[in-house]
């Protein structure tokens, strides 16, 4: 039988929720394994193996370990917010509220990933998330024809991201105005298919490629004395409050 816990560590893909959420946390704050295990004071094979063996089931003492180093919550590792609304918890110590520069902005949507779109329709407008990805200093996706982010074409939109850390009662929210429209030429849509990064998560055939070019870029930040947000991981701090240059150059 293979021992779980070999002396010499190596990065292996994260398998099973709570290795998945230990390592996409520790990612966020760039953190390496090493690094982690030696904070929460444990051996790096054994992060190892809470984060690559599925049927890992660590005790509560070393979740709270984790916790803390991560700078999140037991419930937040184990999993059991991932149904809620994020948001419950309450305001953090001496929170600054700060507008982030356009420079700011556009690095944190060109993180990419899962952002909401504001559809204009006959009733008033629809929101709806959608996976998405930023090519040539563009907001692009993928959708179905028919499909309510399809709708988008032709009209003016809001597209919004956001981070929420519950832990701390941080967080930042960027929003982007600008106007939709399907991509149809078939060497643009190549280049997309080629570099965009993300995919539907909802799956099925969505080829149809929607580009929203921003005409205003504007974004929020919420920071506390214990929390650790930075620029565009979510850590090490706060950025300078700067609400000049709304517009996007």
């Amino acid at each position: 039988m293979p021992d779980p816990f070999p002396m010499t560590v190596t990065e292996g893909s994260p398998t099973g929720d709570l290795g998945r959420r230990i390592a996409v946390r520790r990612t966020a704050l760039d953190l390496s394994r090493e690094e982690t295990a030696d904070r929460a004071g444990m051996a790096a094979s054994y992060l190892q193996y809470l984060e690559e063996f599925p049927g890992a089931a660590p005790g509560r003492s070393v979740l709270l370990r984790l916790a803390e180093v991560l700078h999140t919550t037991v419930t937040d590792l184990a999993g059991g917010g991932s149904d809620q609304t994020p948001g419950p918890g309450r305001a953090g110590p001496d929170p600054t509220f700060t507008e982030l520069t356009v420079q700011e902005c556009r690095a944190l949507l060109s993180t990419h990933g899962v952002g909401r779109i504001a559809v204009p329709t006959a009733s008033g407008p629809v929101v709806v998330p959608v996976n998405y990805s930023v090519v040539d200093g563009a907001i692009v996706y993928r959708t179905a024809p028919g499909a309510t982010p399809s709708r988008a074409a032709g009209r003016q939109v809001t597209f919004e991201i956001d981070r929420i850390d519950d832990a701390f009662g941080e967080g930042w929210s960027v929003l982007a105005l600008g106007r939709a429209r399907t991509v149809t030429d078939p060497d643009d849509v190549l280049r997309l298919t080629e570099h965009a990064f993300s995919t539907p998560w909802a799956g099925g055939p969505r080829e149809e490629w929607v580009r929203i070019d921003a005409l205003s870029l504007t974004g929020r930040r919420i920071t506390t004395r214990q929390g650790t947000f930075s620029e565009t991981s979510g850590t090490d701090g706060p950025s300078p409050a700067d609400s000049a240059g709304r517009n996007i150059e």
